[in-house]
Order: C-alpha cells, then structure tokens, then sequence
C-alpha cells in the first residue's frame, strides 16, 4: 500500500522544516519528488540529498507558480501529487501588527496555496487524476496562540478554500485534503527557544514534539491512490495536543 513508484510529486516549500520531512517520506515510497523553494541554496542540497529535484519557487506570485508547474510538465511530462506546503509563521501581538506583516503572512500562507492548487488543477485535469495535501496547522482552525493571529487566519483560511475546491474537482480524479500539523521540531520551531520547547511538550499528552517525517507519512497516505475516496477532509497530527478538555484532564494523563 501506498507505493508512490512513479508518481511526480511536487513538495512546496519542501527545503527544510515539514517540507523536507514531507518530501522525504513521498521519496522513500518511490515517487519522484521535485522540491521547490524560494531559497535556492538550501532547496538544491536537499534536493540532491533525497535524489530530487529542485525549481526555484516564490508562491507570492502567480508567475511564478505556473512557470514552475509548467517546467515539471516539460521536464516530467505529468504532475499526480501537490504537496502546497510552503508557509512562514514569524510573531507578532495584535497590537503592533502592521498591514504589511498581515499581507505578507497571507500572500504566502494563503494566496501561495491558491495560486499553487489553481496551477496545478490545469495539468491534473486532463490527467483525470491528482492529489493535492494542504499543510495547515491546529492554529487557526483548533486552536490559538498569543501573537499569530495573522497567521491563524491564514491557517484558517486555507481549509475553507480546500473545502470549496474539493468539491469544484470532485468528478475529475483529484482529490483536495490537509494536514494539520500540531508543534514539529523544525528549525522554525527550534528557533522559539528551549523554554518554548518544553511549555509545548508539556501541553501534549504525549509529552512529546512530533517530526517532518509524521506529517510526512500522513501527507503520503492522502497523496496515496489508496485515499480516493478521501477528499475535502483535514488530518490533525498533533501528538493528541488538543484533545484534554481542561489542564486537569491533561494532568490526568498517565
């Protein structure tokens, strides 16, 4: 189940963090995995590492997006799986947010996910088939956080679309889902500090961060031609982080 051998998978932001693990996983289930990423440097060697391929991307903009669905179908002839996980998460309090921090946070998070499903619907409807995986967050949707309302709208946002574009290709072979990523150790994550860390492990009955490769393996099965009958749907994959009703029910955990 769930051989990918074959497959052209597409990973955005797939140089690091969630991509990377994400892109690793398709890899190792025999897809052939192109990473695009707006950092060339990092994008090339990780690419190389998972004996990928790299395409320069910025999301923010909409040529880019179909130059860049158009070069995979030049080079690769067919495009069946869209990781559209490029995203950025920087803080900041309500207070002081600016126009420009809310635009840049939905120009990548939320309007990079439109213009990447959008390019890559032309190429998968005539395939009759494609699998697009959304990476979102508990953030937004399930939960919220102290300085990322911007980015919890945008996390936010995406589901809405997804469920709406889910239906607008249902009877074209192409499946629209998301994966909701609690606290992963990323470098992004990483970089909040080892206090942060440890409040997150405490706020998760598993009392642990989960890795790139778990919402990986999630992303592998909705890209899978296993999940067909899958679509327009949302994975939590969060270690159980919003499950306890109260700190009691947290506490109670054994």
């Amino acid at each position: 189940m769930f051989d990918l051998t074959d497959q052209i998978a597409l990973v955005t932001g797939g140089a690091k963090g969630i991509g990377k693990g994400i892109a690793r996983v398709l890899a190792s289930a025999g897809a052939t995995v192109i990473i695009a990423d707006i950092d060339e440097a990092v994008g090339k060697a990780s690419a190389e590492e998972l004996n990928g391929h790299y395409f320069y991307l910025d999301v923010s903009s909409h040529k880019s997006c179909k130059q860049l669905v158009s070069a995979v179908i030049r080079d690769f002839e067919r495009l069946d799986i869209l990781c559209s996980n490029t995203g950025i998460f920087p803080q900041c309090d309500l207070v002081t947010m600016t126009e420009q921090h809310w635009d840049e946070m939905h120009d990548i998070n939320l309007k990079g996910t439109f213009f990447m499903v959008q390019a890559a619907l032309e190429v998968m409807r005539p395939q009759s088939y494609g699998r697009i995986v959304i990476t979102s967050s508990i953030t937004g949707p399930v939960t919220g956080f102290p300085g990322w309302t911007h980015y919890a709208a945008s996390k936010a946002g995406q589901l809405g679309f997804m469920r709406s574009a889910a239906l607008e290709c249902a009877r074209d072979g192409i499946t629209i889902n998301a994966v909701m990523p609690g606290n992963i150790l990323t470098e992004g994550l990483q970089a909040q500090g080892e206090d942060y860390l440890e409040q997150m492990k405490a706020a998760i009955p598993t009392r642990s961060l989960g890795t790139p490769d778990d919402i990986g393996h999630a992303a592998c099965f909705l890209a899978s031609k296993e999940a067909r009958y899958i679509t327009g749907q949302t994975l939590i994959v969060d270690g159980g982080q919003v499950l306890p009703e109260s700190p009691e029910a947290l506490a109670a955990v054994r």
